[in-house]
C-alpha cells in the first residue's frame, strides 16, 4: 500500500518515492546552473576595486612604470622598478610600530662591532679568519679576496653614498621602459654601484660595460658579483679605453646606453668618436643615451653647431631631467638623447 504525503485538491496523490526523486533532479539543475554562472566570462558592473569590508574604493598599487601603453595591454613583461608610496608608507608604519629611533652608533653595537679600519687590521693580522691549523691553514676559498674589498672600502670610492646606484638605476630603466629582456651598456661601470641593479634585473648576458680601471674591474668581478650571487647572469664586463667598443660584438642593439660622470673626465673630441661609434648600436627611435650632469662636449660648441653633429650621427637631444634620490638628500642632473634614424 503506498504512503501518501499529501493530497491536492484534485486528489492526486503524490508518493514519497516521487517527492525525494523530484528534489534530487532540482538539486542537480541548481548544481549545474550555479557552475554556468561561475564560468561566465560577460561583463559584469561590480567595482573590482571596491573593499570586501568596507565597501569603499582601494586605490590599486601600480607601479610608477605603468605608462599608457601598458594600461592598454601593450606592457607585457614590464617589471616594477621604482618604489612606489605604499612602499615608503609602510617602512614608515614599520619603524613607528616596532617604536624604532635612531641613536649615535645604534648600528655598531654588537659582539664584536669594528669599523672598516679595524676589520682591514685583523683580516691583515690574523691572516682573513680562517680556524684551520698549520700546516692545513691554507686558502680554502673559491674566490681569495683582498681585505679591501671584503671590508668594501670600495664603497667609498664615489663622490656619494653607495645607495646611490639604486637612484641612478630607477631613473634611468623607468626612463627607458626596460623590460629584462631588454639590453644595456655602460660606459664606466667602476665597481657596479648602478650595474648591479641592472644585472640583477636583466636576463643573463644582457649587461655590457666598458671600464678602464683594473682595480674598479677587480671589486667588481671578485667581490661584488660573488657576493651578490650573480655571476650566473654572465654581465660582459671588458677592460679597455679610447671608446673602442668592437668587443662587444657589431650585431648587438642597446635599449639604454649610459654614462655616469664619465664624460666629465673625458676630451670633448674622445666623446665625439664615442658617440659615433655608439649611434648605430641604439635601438632606433626606442633606444636611449643618457649622460649625467652636464653635455659640456655639446654646450662648448657655438650656435646650432651641437645640433647638426648630432643629426649627421643620427641622435637627437630629448630634453633635462632630474632625479631626486629615495635615501638621501641629493639629486641628479640627465641629458637624453635618442636616435633619430633607423
Amino acid at each position: 500500500m503506498a504512503l501518501t504525503s499529501s493530497t491536492t485538491p484534485k486528489g492526486i496523490v503524490i508518493t514519497v518515492p516521487v517527492l525525494v526523486l523530484a528534489a534530487s533532479v532540482a538539486a542537480i539543475f541548481l548544481v549545474f546552473l550555479l557552475s554556468s554562472l561561475s564560468s561566465c566570462s560577460c561583463p559584469s558592473n561590480i567595482n573590482i576595486n571596491t573593499s570586501p569590508v568596507s565597501g569603499s574604493t582601494v586605490e590599486p598599487r601600480v607601479p610608477v612604470s605603468l605608462s599608457d601603453d601598458d594600461a592598454a595591454g601593450g606592457g607585457a613583461g614590464r617589471v616594477a622598478v621604482s618604489t612606489t608610496k605604499e612602499d615608503v608608507e609602510w617602512v614608515k608604519d614599520q619603524i613607528r610600530l616596532n617604536g624604532l629611533h635612531m641613536q649615535d652608533n645604534v648600528l655598531r653595537k654588537g659582539i664584536n662591532p669594528r669599523t672598516r679600519a679595524q676589520q682591514l687590521q685583523d683580516l691583515e693580522q690574523f691572516k682573513g679568519i680562517s680556524h684551520y691549523e698549520e700546516p692545513e691553514a691554507k686558502n680554502h676559498t673559491a674566490f681569495p679576496c683582498p681585505g679591501e674589498l671584503l671590508v668594501e672600502e670600495h664603497h667609498s670610492n664615489y663622490g656619494e653614498p653607495w645607495a646611490g646606484g639604486r637612484d641612478v638605476f630607477e631613473f634611468l630603466a623607468e626612463s627607458s621602459h626596460l623590460t629584462p629582456d631588454s639590453r644595456v651598456l655602460e660606459i664606466g661601470c667602476g665597481t657596479l654601484r648602478v650595474g648591479l641593479h641592472f644585472i640583477r634585473y636583466l636576463n643573463p648576458e644582457h649587461f655590457h660595460c666598458l671600464e678602464r680601471d683594473e682595480l674598479s674591474l677587480m671589486a667588481a668581478f671578485r667581490y661584488e658579483l660573488p657576493s651578490q650571487g650573480l655571476l650566473y647572469k654572465r654581465p660582459l664586463i671588458v677592460k679597455g679605453e679610447d671608446m673602442d667598443f668592437t668587443m662587444f660584438g657589431s650585431g648587438v642593439v642597446y635599449d639604454l646606453i649610459y654614462a655616469s660622470a664619465v664624460f666629465l673626465h673625458m676630451p670633448d673630441k674622445l666623446v665625439w668618436v664615442g658617440l659615433e661609434s655608439l649611434a648605430s648600436k641604439l635601438k632606433p627611435y626606442d633606444g636611449r643615451i643618457f649622460v649625467s650632469h652636464n653635455i659640456k662636449f655639446c654646450s662648448r660648441m657655438r650656435g646650432e653647431e651641437c645640433t647638426k653633429r648630432l643629426t649627421s650621427l643620427g641622435l637627437e637631444y630629448i630634453g633635462k631631467h632630474t632625479h631626486d634620490s629615495l635615501l638621501f638628500n641629493h639629486y641628479e642632473i640627465w641629458f637624453g638623447f635618442r636616435r633619430s634614424k633607423a
